[in-house]
């Protein structure tokens, strides 16, 4: 399963929806995702992706961890799991 793929599962899960219905347009607003859900998605995908996200749920805008959109997820999960590997 791609880094994609299973970011979009996750973010599926926590808005109780299909992952067919998670398009990468997708906001955590569309998906009626609020912050509680915002922050365990993230720790979800801090475990599976054994990353440590930087997140800061009193201020999630002043980070760098983008969340505008789930591809802005998925770009933020690749690149933070891109230079772990390095």
């Amino acid at each position: 399963m791609s880094i994609e793929e299973q970011v979009v599962a996750i973010i599926a899960d926590q808005a109780m929806l299909d992952p067919s219905d998670v398009t990468p347009d997708s906001t955590l607003s569309d998906l009626a995702i609020d912050s509680i859900g915002l922050v365990e998605s993230i720790f979800v995908i801090e475990e599976r992706f054994d990353i440590a996200v930087p997140f800061n749920a009193n201020d999630p805008n002043a980070d760098g961890f983008d969340i505008s959109s789930v591809a802005s997820i998925v770009a933020a999960v690749t690149k933070l799991k891109t230079e772990q590997d390095k």
